[in-house]
């Protein structure tokens, strides 16, 4: 039987849960234990990278949803982690599962790492990637740099991705805006761009959750790879190695001259990687 392995062609779906409708998109092979895709900050259902998203779904059956009140998705954006870690968990036991692997991304990792606390049984498998632990050092400066980045892409006409998730040496600047272009393969059924107020409420939720008493991350059993680019100005690298010793027997990435998208940057050699540790 074929299957859609081309994220920039897989349908939007919507799933009603809890009140609120999901807008979420899936591919690959269905069966099995599914990779569900958690996105970061001011994300939609267009922002993850096809190449990271289609080499997982050539095997595996891959799913990715817009948070609550984000996109597509209907509600109002929650405004603690903890709460946007139980939407994401009414959406996936909606769709039937009760058993997942977790790929996640900035403060989808946070969101990942709250809802496996809380619900271990539901995780096989976790990938945190360009993120931080609960109480993290500077993860509360995170709304500082995002202004900051966002201000700096206005003057010269860039995405904020670029200056956000890239360095600014020449080899940053190429991926960045090749990364971009990826996001914009997909040229039909597009997503809505988060609202403003969203994006602030998301920004106050990763400040509170940067300012709150660490989570015991000794509780995290599953096999966990962490990853990260060597200069994220985002959610600091040293983040990085906070999670992988505090969470035992994860394995730990770090890509050199990169930031906070170190993966997308590195895509062709983290990918391979990301699938082999996802395997069944």
């Amino acid at each position: 039987m074929s299957h859609n392995t081309s994220y920039a062609a897989a349908p939007t779906l919507t799933l009603t849960a809890g009140g609120t409708t999901y807008a979420y998109r899936e591919l690959g092979p269905k069966g099995g234990v599914p990779v569900v895709f958690f996105v970061h900050l001011a994300a939609t259902l267009d922002n993850w990278d096809p190449r990271i998203v289609d080499p997982i779904a050539a095997g595996r059956h891959a799913i990715a949803f817009d948070n609550k009140g984000v996109g597509a998705s209907t509600g109002k954006v929650p405004g603690t982690i903890e709460e946007a870690a139980d939407d994401a968990y009414t959406f996936i036991r909606a769709l039937g599962f009760d058993t997942i692997d977790i790929f996640s991304f900035s403060l989808g990792g946070m969101i990942a790492q709250d809802l496996v606390i809380k619900h271990p049984e539901l995780v096989r498998k976790l990938v945190l990637t360009g993120t931080g632990p609960r109480g993290g050092k500077d993860i509360d400066k995170v709304a500082k740099t995002t202004y900051y980045d966002i201000l700096r892409a206005t003057l010269t006409r860039s995405d904020p991705k670029e200056f956000l998730f890239f360095d600014r040496d020449s080899v940053g600047k190429k991926a960045g805006k090749a990364f971009v272009d990826r996001l914009k393969e997909r040229t039909a059924d597009r997503d809505k761009d988060i609202s403003v107020p969203a994006f602030r409420t998301q920004l106050s939720a990763i400040k509170k959750y940067g300012r709150s008493r660490p989570s015991d991350l000794s509780t995290i059993t599953q096999p966990t790879l962490i990853a990260n680019g060597d200069n994220d100005r985002m959610v600091p690298s040293v983040l990085s190695d906070d999670l992988h010793s505090r969470i035992a027997g994860s394995e730990l990435v770090i890509y050199p001259d990169s930031g906070h998208g170190g993966i997308f940057q590195y895509h062709e050699q983290f990918t391979p990687v990301a699938v082999r540790f996802l395997a069944p």
